[in-house]
């Protein structure tokens, strides 16, 4: 039998194939690297700083595309649209034409809307709209829009009345805040399903990380 040649064997050896080798090395370079960011994002006690999270996405990352504005519909720039079949929504992903009774929307001052599966979703947006629509700020923004629980039509989402806490599941089957013309149909609905009234401009971060645990933490209070 003949004696195997040593050097054969360890010039195709794995661990020292060049390949190997930079494998290794990048691999070691890639950590370095994530310990070095890791420690910049902490301050002297060791936590990690608030503003190094602004910007990081939720687990699920979602592409909805706005809907420019449509000249043809004979209506204004800020003027609230039907929901078109194919919109999502840029804080879930959900399709609101398939729940319209919580849909609501916003309108840019370039004439693109984004349309919410409910109330909540547009409250979050407005939380963190450079995060769920990059490079657009909230200050852009010209017009929000709530549907009217009762009616069925759009509100202004600054004047509708919200209810916070009722036994109603939203779109994601969970709580939302429906959302009313008035302080009397939302007492009506609080009478029947349980809850509280609340204004648009009381609705804080705190509630809506209360009913959407599941998403990030630190969106900030929503824009007025």
């Amino acid at each position: 039998m003949p004696t195997p040649d040593p050097s054969r064997q360890q010039a195709h050896h794995p661990s020292h194939s060049p390949s190997r080798r930079r494998a290794v090395a990048a691999l070691l370079l890639g950590s370095a690297g994530l310990v070095g960011w890791t420690l910049h994002q902490r301050g002297p006690s060791g936590r990690i700083n608030a503003s190094a999270l602004d910007g990081v996405g939720d687990d699920v990352c979602v592409v909805a595309p706005p809907t420019p504005y449509d000249p043809a519909l004979g209506q204004a720039v800020a003027d609230a649209r039907e929901v078109p079949a194919d919109a999502r929504c840029p804080v879930c992903g959900m399709y609101p034409a398939r729940a319209r009774a919580w849909a609501a929307q916003v309108i840019f001052s370039d004439g693109d809307a984004f349309f919410f599966d409910s109330p909540l979703s547009l409250m979050l947006y407005q939380g963190n709209v450079a995060h769920y629509t990059r490079g657009r700020t909230a200050d852009s923004l010209v017009a929000r829009y709530v549907t009217d629980t009762a009616t069925g039509q759009w509100l202004n989402a600054q004047e509708a009345v919200y209810v916070a806490g009722s036994s109603a599941m939203g779109p994601m089957r969970a709580g939302n805040l429906p959302a009313f013309a008035s302080t009397d149909a939302a007492q009506q609905f609080v009478q029947q399903r349980g809850g509280r009234a609340l204004a648009f401009n009381a609705i804080d971060a705190a509630l809506l990380r209360g009913l959407a645990p599941n998403l990030r933490a630190d969106h900030r209070q929503h824009a007025g």
